[in-house]
């Protein structure tokens, strides 16, 4: 019986998002509805250490070096997503860990992104909250015709992103490391100088994936560069942005005001300052936390599972150098 650990179901619904009898008999389920912030390494290991295989959501538990070094038992890890910045995919291979992923559903965050972008921009959090304290039409909102969508990454999700932009009537740019003359005109985004993009931006939304490189990439000098009326929105993972930058930002009014769903360790802290600021709408990490997400990657837990067992390995992440 493969001794399996499904970390962080927050809504408790792992079980019910995927037939799982393919594994009766061969492997023990044991969902952890909690969260172990992974910089608690000692608490952290203590929970894992009975398990052969390991079922992460995404980002929402790292598993570095020092904390693979100290289970043993572990032989598998299967994340949700095909990619997963919080494993140490060097350290699993060497220490003889197998690494598997699930298929990605990309449309569900920029969804998201235009949920959160529609809500700073036409005010609707405020609104809704004057409404039920009993006021009536409490500020103005903006609009987005003819405004600049600022596109800070535009791979895969920046696109569709864009895609959406258009349809507003809006202006569409784009900036990154890696974006190319070619690939910007077959998305209809245009090519812009990093200075550029935040300078221009009315709306600057964030779609890179974090590297070494982009870790930071946001920070005091770009915001600096911003409209005191454009707004900000994270989409993508919290540490691309430097959270005290923003958070002076935000105080300053050097910007209108910031739509977060990824932040520097999640869940966010209870004293963190992004909590109590009025210009910042905050999102709980939730732009793949749909039910359509989850009925697609919790099938292929299943799958990889079931394959590794028979000696195999579907949607391998990693290749390790001598299986455990």
């Amino acid at each position: 019986m493969l001794r399996t650990a499904i970390l962080d179901d927050y809504q408790n619904v792992a079980l019910k998002m995927a037939d799982w009898r393919p594994l009766e008999g061969k492997a023990r389920l044991t969902a952890f509805h909690d969260h172990i912030d992974d910089r608690d390494e000692d608490r952290l290991v203590e929970r894992l250490s009975p398990f052969e295989c390991i079922v992460v959501m995404r980002e929402r538990t790292a598993l570095r070096r020092s904390v693979l070094q100290r289970l043993p038992a572990l032989r598998l890890i299967v994340t949700t997503g095909a990619v997963n910045a919080s494993i140490d995919m060097q350290a699993a291979a060497e220490i003889g860990i197998r690494v598997c992923g699930t298929r990605s559903i990309p449309h569900a965050t920029s969804e998201l992104t235009w949920a959160l972008i529609l809500a700073l921009v036409r005010r609707i959090p405020q609104e809704s909250a004057a409404m039920r304290a009993g006021q009536w039409q409490t500020g103005v909102g903006g609009k987005l015709l003819g405004d600049t969508l600022a596109i800070l990454g535009p791979g895969r999700i920046g696109a569709r992103v864009a895609q959406i932009g258009k349809a507003f009537g809006m202006k569409v740019i784009g900036w990154s490391q890696n974006l190319t003359p070619e690939r910007a005109e077959s998305i209809g985004v245009e090519l812009v100088s990093k200075a550029q993009l935040f300078e221009r931006a009315d709306v600057l939304t964030i779609h890179l994936a974090l590297s070494d490189r982009t870790r930071g990439i946001v920070s005091t000098a770009e915001f600096a560069r911003m409209k005191p009326s454009a707004y900000l929105v994270n989409t993508a993972r919290g540490p691309i942005i430097d959270e005290a930058a923003l958070v002076e930002a935000l105080r300053d009014g050097r910007i209108a005001g910031a739509a977060i769903d990824v932040f520097e360790h999640e869940p966010l802290p209870m004293d963190h300052p992004l909590r109590t600021l009025e210009r910042v709408l905050l999102t709980p990490h939730i732009g793949y936390v749909t039910e359509e997400t989850y009925r697609a990657y919790f099938p292929d837990v299943v799958e990889d599972i079931c394959s590794w067992l028979e000696g195999g390995a579907v949607r391998p992440l990693n290749e390790p150098a001598q299986a455990r």
